[in-house]
């Protein structure tokens, strides 16, 4: 099935199930890839980035329902495999290299929100190594776990995951927590913050974590997007931007990060109810790193984005600049040659 083929597929069906969702962008961009349905309801996805050969590289997305689980994709959107069942995934990202019994491993983090716990897999196999999870939210009434991002600090390589829930105090709304492995191919997590304003509008899900910057972006939906130091180390919880609060038409949704360099790119934040994507100066503007006006308001094909993921390393045709990829209601993901995407910033910007 071709990917127009695919895309018409996905309208019907967008129609059929809903006349509340926002409609498909008569200019909105054709994705270059719409992947097969999954069963119930993507969510939020993430590009695994292959050691030795990125042509190989792989998509991983959540399917969000009790019976729900995490998929993997292939760059040409087949699914090629299902992780086990988890009880109503949300968001998921990826680490490189977390030690386990002494290996280097690359997994997969995901909330699991109907057991407040975090899971962890192993990439490209999606073995668990989480012994069930571990718990999040400890001791809060206010769990619910939705949004995911995982820092890697560049000093030392610590990993860490930064999770945010559903409803929860403004201040520490979201809590950071070291991942570690043990000694029987396990991974835990150790609370080391709690952070982050929140305006009480709605609810919190996106998170990014640009590593090289050292920042993590979250979108405080119906307010704007919120800006902080990622490293707990440094004890500082102010937060250093907020941004975007008149750009969306609603909520302020999924975040990616597209790196050009190590300290540029761009900021791409799903304005929901527009089906359409905001873009931001990664490396802000006017000299001031943590000044992010809008450049470029981006029309695409998907249907009230929740989440998006981004990456400039060559992937091969016709992925050779880089992707970017963003979950459509339909249970699709959409991928975007970026070369589209830049042209399309570039047009805006003139």
């Amino acid at each position: 099935m071709n990917k127009y083929c695919s895309l018409l597929i996905v309208t019907a069906f967008v129609t059929s199930c809903s006349t509340s969702l926002a409609p498909l962008r008569k200019d909105g961009l054709k994705p270059t890839v719409v992947t097969e349905t999954v069963l119930h309801d993507t969510d939020d996805p993430a590009i695994w980035i292959h050691p030795t050969d990125p042509k190989q590289s792989l998509v991983i997305g959540t399917d969000k329902d009790t019976d729900g689980g995490l998929y993997v994709f292939n760059l040409q959107g087949k699914i090629i495999k299902k992780s086990e069942t988890i009880k109503r995934p949300n968001n998921v990202d990826i680490a490189y290299g977390l030690t386990i019994d002494g290996v280097a491993t690359d997994v997969a983090v995901t909330t699991e929100r109907e057991t407040n716990k975090i899971r962890i897999f192993s990439l490209p196999d999606l073995k668990p190594l989480d012994n069930g999870g571990f718990p999040v939210f400890e001791g809060e009434l206010e769990k619910d776990p939705m949004g995911i991002a995982i820092y890697t600090r560049p000093s030392d390589k610590a990993i860490f995951a930064i999770v945010g829930r559903k409803s929860g105090p403004s201040g520490s709304y979201l809590w950071q927590y070291e991942l570690k492995g043990t000694n029987n191919t396990k991974v835990e997590g150790t609370l080391v913050r709690k952070f982050g304003a929140y305006s009480g509008k709605k609810e919190i899900e996106a998170i990014a974590v640009d590593n090289e910057l050292g920042a993590v972006y979250y979108s405080d939906e119906q307010f704007g997007i919120r800006k902080y130091k990622a490293d707990p180390s440094l004890n500082d919880n102010q937060e250093i931007a907020l941004f975007g609060q008149k750009d969306c038409k609603a909520d302020h949704e999924g975040i990616a990060i597209y790196k050009a360099s190590a300290t540029t790119g761009y900021i791409l934040v799903s304005n929901q109810q527009a089906n359409s994507f905001m873009v931001y100066a990664r490396e802000g503007s006017n000299g001031n790193p943590n000044e992010h006006k809008l450049l470029a308001e981006v029309p695409t094909s998907t249907i009230e984005s929740d989440g998006a993921d981004a990456t400039a390393i060559n992937l091969g045709s016709p992925f050779d600049k880089g992707m970017f990829m963003a979950m459509s209601n339909g249970k699709t993901f959409h991928f975007y040659d970026w070369k589209i995407i830049q042209e399309a910033i570039d047009k805006k910007k003139k």
